[in-house]
Parts: C-alpha cells; structure tokens; sequence
C-alpha cells in the first residue's frame, strides 16, 4: 500500500477536492506545489483528462460494475475513474501499474472488498476497452452519445442541440475534450519581435489569426518559463478579440468593473489606456496587483462591487460579467460538472443588474462594452436586447477593429469553440446618447 506513486496520490486528491466543489485549477496548484515537474505535469494530465472525459469513463465504468456505479462509494468512484484513464488514454503508463496502483489505492479506502472489485472492473475493462461502438450510436439517439462518449451533462447536451443542431454540437464537444493549447500575448514587443525572442530561448510561437495579438505555444510548453524570457501574460484569443473590440482610443480613461485576475486590464493598458481595475475578490485583484509590478501599466486598484461601482460619469466601461462559462469548458473542464440547469437564469438576473448599475456611470457620448465567456443567450444576446430595450439612450457602437468573421450581423463580437478552437467569446458596444 505504500508503494502508491505521490503522482496519483496528488491526481486523486485533486480529484477528490473537485468531487467536494473545489475549482480544478486550485486544487491542481495545491497538490502538486511540492512535486518536481515532471510529476507535476503527470497530475495535471491524469486528472484534467479524467475530469474532461468523466461522462466517457463512467458509462464504461457502469458496463463493468455488478450493480451499476450508484453502488461504489464517491472515494471508491475517484479512484476507478483515475485508473481507466490511466488504461484507456495514458500511453506511458503501462496497464499493469494502472490497474495494480489503482487496486492497492481502493484497498486503503475500501479493504480487501474493495480492492477486489477494482481489480476485477479494470482488468474487464481492459480486456473489452473504451471504443466508440460501446456507446450510444451519434446518428440514432445524439443526446445519449454526446452526453457518454462526448462526455457533458445531458441537460447540456439537450439545451445545445435545440440551439445548434447535431453535428455543431459535436463539434463543441470534441473540442472541449481537447487540451487547450496556451497562448501568449506579449507587451512591449511586436509579435515578430516576441516570436524571434521565444526562438533565441529554443521555444516557437504561431501567429493565430489577423488582428490577434497572441501567439500560440508548442503544445507542452511550460508557461511560467516562457513568461520569465518574454514580457507578456498569457491569454486565450477569443478574450484577446474582447479588449481589441473594445476599440479603446489611447490615452482614455476605462473603468473594468470585473477586473480579476486582470488579462482584458492588462491589455486595455498595453493598448495606451488608464484603467480603473475594480473587483470584488481580494485575493484575486492581488493576482492583478503581481501581474502589474512585473509588466506595468496605468492602472489603479479598487476592491468594489460591480452592482455598486464607486465611479461616475466615465467615458468607457468594460463590464466582463461573471458568467456560466460555457465557452471555456476546454480550458476548465471541471465547470461542466459544476453548472445546474439554473446556474444560468440566476447568472442572467446577475449581469442585468450589473448593466444597469453600469449604465448610470457612462457619461453621454460614452461607450459601455458588455462581455462574457459563454455560449448561452439568455447571458449573451437576449441580455443586451432587454438591456437595449430598457434603456433607450444605449445604441450598439459599430467598430471595424475586428475581422468581421468574429463580428455578428447585429455589430456584436461572437466567437465560438467549434468554429475556431478559441475560447468562446461575446462583446456587445454600446454608446450612450450624447
């Protein structure tokens, strides 16, 4: 029994924090804090892909299990759940130590019993894998196939097929079981000047696409390292489109009243701007407060409440709401798991007020920039339509600071995972009546 490697104890346990509610990213920085890097990124990728590929695994667990997964304790259930990926989906890691490290893990939580079902569920799995014929067939029940091998929760799954049809949603799902690649947005450098950088240090970059200013990194690149060769801070294109849509003049004066951790502050910066950096969180407007002392920028801090900014009559407000964040579940695939059904009509009654909090602090002639992360409407279009139409000295502000092909037919930035491999994005610019 102690012979189980500190890399699948810390994977477990990361696994277990996320099964109690604890984000995946916080967990994973915790437990691996004291383990050399190759471990580190040992752990971050048994259970990342165990969390992303959960709905997969358990379908294939249930085949295997006498009496169904109900039956195995949620301790038990981490466990199994890591070692059928180590089997299906870790190709270092040969099925012998999956299964007896998995086994001699279940036996410290469940005894002898336990150890035994383990063993027997792992080596039946081994023997009849995880292939695609083993799960709902795509053409004839979607929802089903998309919810176990595409691995998403079936209320998801279903609210996404009336809205897009099938095949896109397939699409979304593949790429949100696909590891984010990292991407970098230099300061102070053209992205010539930061690719040429990233090449003396023995590294590469690639451009991503016009008008976005970040470059793509060699899928297993160390991010941290990189930030200690090239200035810059690390950012997905789809929130990079955001502060370009945003089309903020230089030297203007913008309040980011959801600023935490602080990637669209410190690219409204970079851009030329003075930012008024306000969030509610402490700890997280500490991380923006690093982030600054090592690249600089205009910028002050205030710890407020978007409902109640302690501003007045600005000339720009970016208002990056909290929200269900369905279009980085690739990047966070924890939050699948963590979403309800609700979760996005309590976060809709949440950014309406915000907007209009917002809205009383943009001076006449002044421009409002709503935005979010997710691909729901009721948090995207149909929130900027009611804000319209409650508060007729709002227009939408055309902008041509972006590629149309992220621009809707309404002047709005949408940018979807399944079209682009970005981040999902959505911005709306609105001008206050002068």
């Amino acid at each position: 029994m102690g012979d189980v490697t500190m890399g699948r104890r810390a994977a477990a346990s990361v696994l277990r924090a996320v099964s109690r509610g604890r984000r995946a990213d916080l967990a994973l920085a915790e437990f691996v804090a004291d383990l050399p890097e190759r471990d580190r990124r040992w752990v971050q990728e048994g259970s990342y892909g165990t969390i992303r590929l959960q709905g997969r695994i358990d379908h294939l667990l249930d085949l295997h299990l006498r009496d169904g997964l109900a039956s195995v304790s949620p301790l038990v259930l981490d466990h199994l759940r890591l070692g059928a990926y180590q089997l299906l989906y870790m190709d270092g890691v040969p099925s012998y130590a999956a299964i007896s490290q998995t086994v001699d893990q279940v036996k410290e939580v469940a005894g002898g019993g336990g150890a035994r079902m383990a063993n027997g569920v792992l080596r039946s799995l081994e023997r009849e894998g995880g292939e695609v014929s083993r799960f709902p067939s795509f053409s004839e029940d979607p929802e089903a196939f998309l919810s176990t091998w595409g691995s998403h929760p079936v209320w998801m799954v279903r609210r996404w097929l009336r809205k897009l049809g099938p095949e896109l949603v397939r699409r979304l799902v593949e790429t949100n079981n696909t590891p984010a690649p990292a991407y970098l947005r230099p300061v102070g450098l053209t992205l010539e000047e930061a690719q040429d950088l990233l090449g003396a240090h023995g590294s590469g970059g690639d451009r991503v696409g016009a008008g976005i200013p970040c470059l793509r990194l060699a899928d297993g690149t160390n991010p941290a390292q990189i930030l200690k060769k090239v200035p810059g801070f690390m950012q997905d294109p789809g929130a990079a489109l955001v502060t370009e849509y945003a089309d903020v003049a230089a030297g203007e004066v913008v309040a980011d009243l959801c600023a935490a951790p602080g990637g669209k502050t410190l690219a409204l910066a970079h851009n030329g701007a003075y930012v008024l950096a306000a969030d509610r969180s402490l700890p997280r407007l500490a991380l923006l407060k690093e982030n600054l002392g090592r690249l600089g920028g205009r910028v002050d801090l205030v710890a407020a409440l978007a409902e109640k900014p302690p501003f007045r009559e600005l000339p720009v407000l970016l208002l990056d709401v909290p929200c269900s964040g369905t279009g980085t579940l690739r990047r966070h695939p924890d939050a699948r798991w963590r979403l309800t059904p609700d979760s996005i009509g309590r976060l809709a009654k949440l950014q309406g007020r915000m907007l209009e909090a917002g809205a009383r602090i943009v001076r006449p002639g002044g421009v409002l920039i709503y935005s979010t992360c997710t691909l729901e409407p009721e948090e995207n279009q149909e929130q900027v339509e009611n804000f319209l139409s409650r508060n007729p000295s709002f227009v939408m502000a055309e902008t041509d600071a972006v590629s149309r092909e992220y621009v809707d037919d309404r002047g709005r930035l949408l940018v979807t995972p399944y079209e682009t491999g970005f981040d999902g994005a959505f911005a709306a610019r609105m001008m206050r009546a002068s």
